[in-house]
């Protein structure tokens, strides 16, 4: 199984339309994943008073689509050149031997014409330090409301092909 992020808290963003879209590419490709968009993070996650002590509706989450699995997708949007604050909060907010080990693959997602790679390589580098392996081969989608199309559907065929081809090597990596 891979958990897929939709890694901004904003609500009705493009970036859980592309990581809606990504779990059905899995999907099609004989794989389960689950979406888990941070919009649905708890407010109080991070503020717990000891490290690592988290209210029960975010213990569950760790246990059900984070402790068991050891594939993520993360897909971000950019925001100020980088990636969403509530990323790195809800990484800090998990003991890292909880990631050692583990694989990711990113998706940037971004209005603009870079595709927050920027972010991607800021990310890459607080997973790498939580020891986990991050896939090599990561999608910017540039302009992205430009490829969605009304029903929120990735129209297109370009990115969905880059998107399935990462999906198929990532599956085997």
């Amino acid at each position: 199984m891979i958990t897929i992020f939709c890694a901004t808290n904003r609500a009705d963003s493009n970036t859980e339309l592309i990581a809606k879209n990504y779990q059905k590419l899995v999907e099609d490709q004989g794989s389960k994943a689950t979406v888990y968009s941070f919009e649905d993070l708890p407010k109080d996650f991070a503020l717990a008073e000891n490290y690592g002590a988290s209210p029960e509706s975010f213990s569950q989450v760790l246990k059900e689509l984070i402790e068991p699995v050891d594939r993520f997708v993360f897909v971000i949007p950019e925001y100020n050149g980088s990636y969403p604050g509530i990323t790195k909060v809800f990484l800090d907010t998990i003991k890292p031997s909880t990631w050692k080990g583990k694989k990711a693959a990113l998706v940037g997602v971004a209005a603009g014409r870079a595709g927050n790679l920027r972010g991607m390589d800021h990310l890459t580098a607080v997973l790498n330090y939580l020891k986990m392996e991050v896939y090599s081969q990561k999608i910017p989608l540039s302009s992205v409301n430009q490829h969605l199309n009304e029903s929120g559907i990735i129209s297109s065929n370009e990115y969905n092909e880059m998107l399935s081809e990462q999906i198929k090597e990532f599956l085997k990596f």
